[in-house]
């Protein structure tokens, strides 16, 4: 068989087939889940109603390959309030369908077959998958755990070679928390266009304030990635965008344009709610940022209880990433907390840390659950 993924073994693992077995019985706790209308955080009904009411009292499709000019200024007036603030102009934004169709329309603007990308060691899955879609590949900088997880500027030099067309940031990173506070040097020396993803850049922590990565390397071509998924709790409306800033950003927008306009994957009533949903969801957004601070709070104290585990503070992000000071299989770890406290969590290789031995907590579960499930993991260990 050929084609994508045809070497890939589609078996669920021993983690997987656990999880089916434990998630149907009686006090089974998913601390892994980021999907927030699985935990309560439903974005008020009253407001989508109410913005998408013009569109369907309209009914016109009228398609721009950047996307709609009005969501396209809705956007731009987000960077405009960032702290630092980041103007980019509605023509430089590009609305998409997910942050993923994003990334897939960078490799295809930016990479030839077998060019590369540079991407955090500890990182999502989901950049592998897309890669090989867009059969280009990535080699991996190292990220400091004992520095807060900080990137490792020597790796992103030495891991570049001719055939690096971009770096990858995730600020703040997935799932160690990581903001990019200030410049990178090794950014601007290698002088690759860069692709930020800020999906988590409304859930600060540790920090006052997120920066968009284009305040930090102004002269540096930079792709930033966000959409409602994450921002305003909103997964089944599937909008995201790409922002960009920096020098030389013509020589990309015509080729993106054409990119987007190929596919034209962003829904349009969505588009035309965009508007509404920043002007009257702030409320709800802080909520969900309560709502995080609350649990991540919850955590880190529950988890300072037990002098095995490790948990570092995060800059911003909604999950945990502790260290257990066990000597166990990560594996078998997990296993063990599903069998024995009914509990579900990410072992650290699914992350691609092959450093000791971690876990994923979600800090977005409810918070009683959350309380209850950390407090089996607590004892357990």
């Amino acid at each position: 068989m050929a084609g994508f993924f045809s070497g890939h073994d589609f078996t669920p693992n021993r983690i997987e087939l656990a999880f089916r077995e434990a998630e149907n019985k009686k006090g089974f706790i998913n601390l892994a889940g980021s999907n927030p209308t699985y935990e309560g955080l439903i974005f008020p009904p009253d407001i989508l109603k109410k913005a998408a009411k013009p569109y369907w009292n309209k009914r016109r499709y009228s398609p721009d390959p950047r996307g709609l000019s009005s969501a396209r200024s809705a956007i731009s007036g987000y960077y405009g309030r960032r702290t630092p603030s980041l103007q980019i102009m509605p023509d430089d934004i590009f609305v998409t369908a997910s942050t993923s169709e994003s990334y897939g329309l960078l490799f295809a603007l930016l990479a030839d077959p077998g060019d590369n990308f540079l991407a955090p060691k500890i990182s999502y899955p989901l950049f592998e998958h897309l890669a090989a879609i867009h059969h280009v590949k990535l080699r991996t900088y190292d990220m400091e755990e004992d520095d807060g997880w900080s990137i490792r500027e020597s790796s992103i030099i030495s891991e570049s070679d001719e055939r690096t067309r971009g770096i990858i940031i995730v600020s703040p990173h997935n799932p160690t928390g990581m903001v990019v506070k200030c410049a990178i040097p090794a950014l601007d020396r290698l002088g690759l266009p860069v692709i930020c993803d800020e999906v988590f850049a409304g859930f600060p922590y540790g920090v006052s304030d997120i920066p968009p990565l284009g305040t930090l390397h102004g002269k540096l071509p930079v792709f930033h990635l966000n959409g409602i998924s994450k921002m305003f709790g909103l997964p089944d409306l599937k909008l995201g965008w790409i922002a960009i800033s920096g020098t030389s950003v013509r020589d990309y927008e015509k080729r993106l344009e054409l990119l987007n306009d190929t596919y034209l994957g962003a829904n349009y009533p969505v588009q035309s709610m965009l508007p509404a949903i920043f002007d009257e969801g702030t409320g709800f957004v802080e909520h969900m940022r309560t709502r995080v601070r609350t649990g991540i709070d919850c955590a880190l104290r529950l988890l300072s209880e037990n002098g095995r585990i490790k948990a570092f503070r995060p800059d911003g992000g909604y999950y945990l990433f502790p260290e257990i000071d066990t000597g166990e299989d990560e594996e078998e770890l997990v296993l063990r907390l599903l069998k024995n406290c009914r509990v579900l969590v990410h072992p650290g290789y699914y992350y691609d840390c092959n450093r000791g031995t971690h876990i994923m907590i979600s800090c977005l579960t409810e918070i009683e659950k959350l309380s209850e499930g950390l407090k089996r993991i607590v004892s357990f260990i």
